[in-house]
């Protein structure tokens, strides 16, 4: 592959919900440039952009794709995202390196959850709308069409009409040529020819809604227009470009991509009329071209025998191979060996790249994802990518117990490559727990640990960290006494325990009278600090506890800081069965963002998972609930919440404290808790 000058780049990303064919319209984008001579099916596992295993399986894009399509002198990086939610941090890393998307949706199924979630979430970068599978039964373009005004806006500007539908889809009318275009199926091959008579009133129409949209893009047009005088043909294309580039219209174009129906006009308008890399808001007012190197990482794969590979973007400069660059962010220098143009999971060096260009390469040494590439004499540091936070926590452990260092290892390759997996160690539960996006995001982890780097790893549910506490107040005797000739053990104490609100554990003496040494304080501390480990009910530490030393006796040969702590251990034992002791578990805050329809159930579950519903508030067309519940109904929201909003809801959590658990659920933990203790 040559190497193109940033006024022949394109950078687009192709997204939408799962199952609208993205993938198939990368693979008809590549067979139309003749990069590949047949075009490969998801559904047979054999297209260019689907390669990792996992895809192959489950016919899904799980990981964005680079396919760089060489088109009229021109080169389209196609950044091919997935359209499942799991996957999403994905989509939000591909959305910092292109200059406009490509909104892929289906004729037969309209506006999907994927799809309106990007449109919110990037209302910023210029978009163009391809509704596939014209061809399919049920296919219905007027039908999308109208429902996409309805879902965004009325910016929404066809630049094609279908001519049929279902089976008898046969091609489209260009409203700016004003010819249709009739396809011959697989080939793409074009036949020009004149409209039907029975769509000139709808051409027409539509005709006049895109010289609307092209003439507001510009004053000048506007003028004319406004004035009634007519604009030529090169004037519509130029406010179309404009309008494209800055996103105040959106395009929409129509076909089958299996059938390679309509993909050569639309690669067509995206090498004339879509954004380039210099209106990318990153990029304002500086020289792309002459400015120092400012590249920017958005992907990172991981791979057992590569090594790292390192995807970026260059924002400004360029980037040689044989170079040394300078990380940012780590302020470590890199050393760039080759710089590798990936088509899936092919790889061609070149010798350099440009402003506006996506590259990748390998065995960069302390380089991650949202890193920024620079010059050391003058540092750029771009924005860091917002990945989405992960809300679904699954505890994860080795198939075989030999294997904890090999995972360790493992999952830190995998850090490396989903900025969205969070791991951490749980000492209390003795847990590692492993934090993604989903259920569908832990299985594929699971099969990457398994695939990538030979560990079998099984997922459990992870343990909730409850607390014991007292509510009465109780005074109670700890004597250890070990005399059996030769020097013995004398330990005797007299301890007050009580509830309490101000933290954990409140240490106090009051002993008159020298009955118990004040040298012996602190050993009588720490052997209840120790014995708070395990409680008394289920064994989970114990919590908002005062212990008040009284009184106790010491012998003066026997007695040692040793004998003092195992006798607070008897003390603490002993008072804590008779003062009332209850079982507390963490209660988080919640907020919930889902559009209005779904709050009624939203409550409705909050309340059957023994929540609080503390306040509601707008946030745009949204409403957030403000809740709090108990974390152990909470483990798998994740899955709950998308399940009753079809994905469309949002939430975050967090610590908020402990609350007493009702008692007939303390019950059935303390039993589980019990039976565990046992099994062991």
């Amino acid at each position: 592959m040559k190497v193109y000058p940033t006024s022949k780049i394109r950078n687009i990303a192709l997204v939408g919900h799962g199952g609208t064919g993205k993938t198939s319209l990368v693979e008809a984008m590549l067979y139309n440039t003749g990069a590949i001579k047949r075009m490969g099916k998801v559904d047979d596992g054999n297209a260019a952009a689907d390669y990792l295993p996992e895809e192959v399986k489950r016919k899904i894009t799980i990981s964005t794709a680079l396919v760089p399509c060489e088109y009229r002198d021109h080169k389209i990086n196609v950044l091919d995202t997935p359209g499942y939610a799991d996957f999403y941090f994905e989509v939000t890393g591909a959305m910092r390196v292109v200059d406009s998307m490509l909104m892929v949706f289906s004729a037969t199924a309209g506006v999907e959850v994927q799809t309106e979630v990007i449109w919110e979430d990037f209302p910023e970068v210029p978009k163009m709308a391809f509704i596939n599978k014209m061809d399919r039964e049920n296919a219905d373009y007027y039908k999308v069409l109208n429902e996409m005004k309805e879902s965004f806006a009325d910016n929404i500007v066809p630049v094609q009409l279908p001519i049929g539908a279902e089976d008898n889809f046969k091609g489209v009318v260009d409203l700016v040529k004003m010819k249709a275009l009739i396809f011959e199926p697989g080939t793409g091959k074009i036949s020009e020819t004149d409209i039907p008579a029975d769509m000139m009133d709808d051409v027409e129409n539509y005709k006049e809604t895109l010289i609307e949209a092209a003439a507001e893009a510009n004053d000048e047009l506007l003028t004319k227009y406004l004035e009634g005088e007519e604009l030529n043909d090169t004037e519509i294309l130029e406010g179309i470009k404009e309008a494209a580039a800055s996103g105040s219209a959106v395009f929409v174009f129509c076909g089958s991509a299996l059938n390679n129906i309509g993909v050569n006009p639309l690669m067509d308008f995206i090498v004339d009329c879509s954004a380039t890399p210099d209106t990318n808001p990153i990029v304002k007012g500086k020289d792309l071209d002459n400015d120092p190197l400012a590249a920017q990482v958005f992907k990172t794969i991981a791979d057992p025998y590569i090594g790292r590979l390192t995807m970026f973007r260059i924002f400004t400069g360029k980037m040689k191979a044989d170079s040394v660059i300078y990380n940012a962010n780590k302020e470590k220098e890199e050393k760039i060996a080759q710089i590798l143009i990936m088509t899936g999971k092919e790889q061609a060096a070149v010798p350099e790249l440009f402003a506006g260009d996506i590259g990748a390469v390998a065995k960069l040494a302390v380089t991650g994802t949202g890193d920024s590439l620079t010059v050391k004499a003058n540092p750029v540091i771009i924005e860091p990518i917002q990945f989405p936070e992960p809300t679904l926590n699954m505890a994860i452990e080795p198939k075989s117990k030999g294997d904890e260092d090999k995972l360790s290892g493992a999952l830190q390759r995998l850090l490396e490559e989903d900025p969205t997996i969070r791991v951490e160690k749980n000492a209390e539960t003795r847990q590692t727990i492993m934090k993604t996006m989903g259920d569908t995001h832990v299985d594929i982890v699971i099969e990457k640990l398994s695939r990538k780097f030979g560990v079998d790893v099984i997922s459990k549910e992870m343990r909730i960290p409850y607390r014991e506490t007292i509510r009465g107040t109780v005074e109670a005797e700890g004597k250890h006494k070990k005399q059996t000739g030769g020097h013995g053990q004398y330990g005797h104490v007299w301890i007050k325990f009580e509830p309490t609100e101000d933290g954990p554990f409140v240490f106090e003496e009051h002993v008159f009278g020298g009955s118990v040494p004040r040298n012996y304080f602190p050993a009588v501390e720490k052997g209840l600090v120790e014995a708070m480990v395990e409680g008394v009910l289920a064994g989970y530490p114990v919590t908002n506890l005062k212990a008040t030393l009284y009184d106790g006796s010491y012998h003066s040969v026997d007695s040692s800081e040793m004998a003092f702590k195992m006798a607070a251990r008897l003390a603490f034992r002993k008072g804590l069965e008779s003062a009332k002791p209850v079982l507390l578990e963490p209660i988080v805050n919640v907020e919930v963002e889902v559009p209005e329809t779904y709050m009624g159930d939203i409550i409705g579950d909050m309340n059957s998972k023994r929540g609080r519903v503390m306040g509601m508030e707008p946030a745009g067309r949204k409403q957030i609930i403000k809740a709090q519940a108990p974390q152990a109904e909470m483990a798998r929201y994740t899955i709950d919440l998308k399940s009753m909003t079809q994905g469309r809801g949002k939430f975050r959590m967090e610590f908020s404290h402990y609350e007493e658990v009702p008692g007939q659920i303390a019950e059935k933990i303390i039993e589980k808790a019990k039976q565990e203790k046992e099994e062991k």
